[in-house]
C-alpha cells in the first residue's frame, strides 16, 4: 500500500492560483484507506475550495487511479465536466497524479493534492508501517523476513553497528535494533549460521530509477 497525506490546505490553494474551475480525483484504494483521498476527503476538499471561491465542476474516485484502464474509464465518464474544468486536483499518491496526467486528453493542469510518504503494510488496528524499501535486491531469506535495509536507519547488511544499546537503535532509542530482531528470529528457527554469511555491498544498479517492467504478450 502506498501511504500519502494531504498537502497543507494553503499549499493547495496556492497551487490553484489562476484556476477557478476544478475537477477532483481521489483513490478508492490506498488514499481511501489512509484517509488522504477517499469520498469524505474529496467532499471536505470541495467545501474548502468553494470557500476560496473555486467551483468544483466534478469528482471521481477510481479504485486505483494509477491503473491506466481505470482512470481512462473515469475520465471518459466525466468528459462533460472535464471540458468545463481548468485544472484537475489529485488526492492520491504521486503515481496516481502522474497516471492522470498521462491519460488526460484535454491538456488540463494536473496538480497534486497529496504528498507520497512510503510503501507500507497495515496491521489489524489500521496502523501503517514501512517494511520494504523496494530496493530490487531482496535479502529477506537470509534475515528471517526482516528487512535491514528499511528497519535499520543505516541500512546495514552484516549485523548491528557499535551504537546498538540494550537492543535499541542509537538513531531512535524507542526503536528496536533491526539486527537484534533478526538474531532472535534466526535463533527461533535454528538458523543462526546465516549470520556468518557475509553479504557483499548492495548492487545499487538494481535501484537505478526510473524502473519499468514490460509485459510481453504470449
Amino acid at each position: 500500500m502506498i501511504i500519502s497525506e494531504q498537502k497543507p490546505l494553503q499549499e493547495i490553494i496556492d497551487s490553484l492560483k489562476g484556476y477557478t474551475k476544478i475537477f477532483l480525483v481521489g483513490c478508492g484504494e490506498c488514499a481511501t484507506t489512509c484517509k488522504s483521498g477517499g469520498k469524505e476527503e474529496l467532499l471536505k476538499m470541495q467545501q474548502e475550495l468553494e470557500k476560496q471561491g473555486k467551483l468544483v465542476v466534478g469528482t471521481c474516485i477510481p479504485d486505483a487511479p494509477c491503473v491506466a484502464s481505470q482512470i481512462k474509464t473515469e475520465l471518459a465518464k466525466n468528459t462533460k465536466a472535464l471540458r468545463e474544468a481548468e485544472a484537475i486536483l489529485i488526492l492520491a499518491c504521486g503515481l496516481g497524479t502522474q497516471s492522470v496526467k498521462d491519460n488526460d486528453r484535454l491538456g488540463l493542469a494536473v496538480l497534486p493534492g497529496c504528498n507520497t510518504l512510503f510503501g507500507a503494510v497495515m496491521d489489524a488496528k489500521g496502523n501503517f508501517f514501512e517494511k520494504c524499501s523496494l530496493c530490487g535486491d531482496c535479502v529477506l531469506e537470509s534475515t528471517a523476513g526482516i528487512c535491514p535495509i528499511t528497519l535499520c536507519p543505516k541500512g546495514l547488511l552484516n549485523g548491528p553497528c557499535g551504537g546498538m544499546d540494550k537492543g535499541k537503535c542509537e538513531v531512535d532509542k524507542e526503536c528496536d535494533c533491526a539486527w537484534v530482531l533478526i538474531y532472535k528470529e534466526l535463533e527461533k528457527s535454528k538458523k543462526l549460521f546465516k549470520l556468518k554469511e557475509i553479504r557483499t555491498a548492495k548492487d545499487y544498479k538494481k535501484a537505478i530509477k526510473p524502473h519499468k517492467l514490460i509485459m510481453s504478450k504470449s
